[in-house]
């Protein structure tokens, strides 16, 4: 179960979860920035549960290519999910077929929706992958 709570001076949400052992997950966010585990990020990453992939060198949604998550193929995720920045939007329908292709699912969500959605598949043990543009 996640407990939300909402700091009303610097408008961030913090995540707390209730029972996370040595995995990597989401513990806030606000704009620009997310926190990992209680560490704050401000660049483009890749989040998996017993990995962090930093500066993943992606600036935008337009600029994905299939290539920018050729890398998790090794990890085997079953699902990745697009964080999108402030606003949701979509990478090409090219670029979502292939990794379809790859036999990975793929949702595209902002990136707060994308934190919310990872901590809950990482609590019910789902091998995730989330790919956030912050």
């Amino acid at each position: 179960m996640l407990h939300l709570i909402q700091n009303k001076l610097d408008k961030a949400l913090k995540l707390h979860p209730a029972s996370f052992a040595h995995q990597y997950i989401f513990t806030g966010y606000g704009d620009g920035h997310i926190l990992i585990n209680q560490i704050r990020y401000e660049k483009n990453l890749i989040v998996m549960p017993d990995r962090l992939i930093e500066d993943w060198p992606v600036m935008s949604v337009s600029q994905l290519e299939v290539r920018h998550f050729e890398m998790l193929t090794p990890y085997k995720p079953e699902i990745i999910i697009l964080g999108t920045g402030t606003t949701h939007k979509f990478p090409s329908q090219s670029v979502l077929s292939q990794i379809t292709k790859m036999g990975i699912g793929i949702e595209v969500m902002d990136t707060k929706a994308c934190c919310r959605t990872y901590n809950i598949l990482v609590e019910e043990g789902r091998r995730v992958a989330a790919a956030l543009l912050i």
